[in-house]
């Protein structure tokens, strides 16, 4: 497969709520039970570091940073987000998508990339980890999604040329 990775337009945003939605599906990916409007994924995400993987001039993955925090002394600290196509999955997609925020992340500033991610999403784990994120900690029956209480691991990166 064939990857580009470029910056996330408004105009995308139809096929990254649709890729959102595949994710969701799976149970495994997030929280969230349904996508948000376009105006308010927006307003939750910074203004940089949003990208969108294509083959084939289709977009077939997107990744973005939220802030942690509002308060100033965490400007450098930001949860990401990446989300693959179905039919996309395992083809190198992920990751391209994750360099490409790292690094645009460590140029705009950004010391600590963080991720929340179910035990048993394994590919995710597999992934960060992959990218230099390393297991930071459990987070024990945190959120109860569908009457069952889920554990989530928190994983992070800290920066090697930022806030050093």
């Amino acid at each position: 497969m064939n990857i580009t990775v470029a910056s996330m337009k408004p105009d995308d945003w139809e096929t990254v709520q649709l890729i959102y939605r595949e994710g969701i599906d799976t149970g495994n990916a997030t929280f969230e039970t349904k996508t948000p409007d376009w105006e308010a994924w927006d307003k939750s995400h910074l203004q940089e570091c949003r990208f969108v993987a294509r083959s084939d001039d289709q977009v077939v993955g997107w990744a973005a940073l939220s802030p942690v925090s509002n308060r100033c002394i965490y400007a450098g600290v930001a949860e990401a987000s990446l989300y693959v196509r179905s039919s996309a999955r395992g083809q190198g997609v992920g990751k391209a998508l994750l360099l490409a925020l790292i690094e645009e992340s460590e140029r705009i500033g950004i010391w600590t990339l963080q991720g929340g991610v179910f035990p048993e999403n394994a590919s995710s784990i597999a992934l960060l980890k992959s990218c230099g994120f390393r297991e930071v900690g459990r987070r024990e029956r945190l959120v109860q999604k569908n009457g069952v209480w889920r554990d989530v691991l928190l994983l992070e990166r800290r920066s090697k040329s930022v806030g050093v």
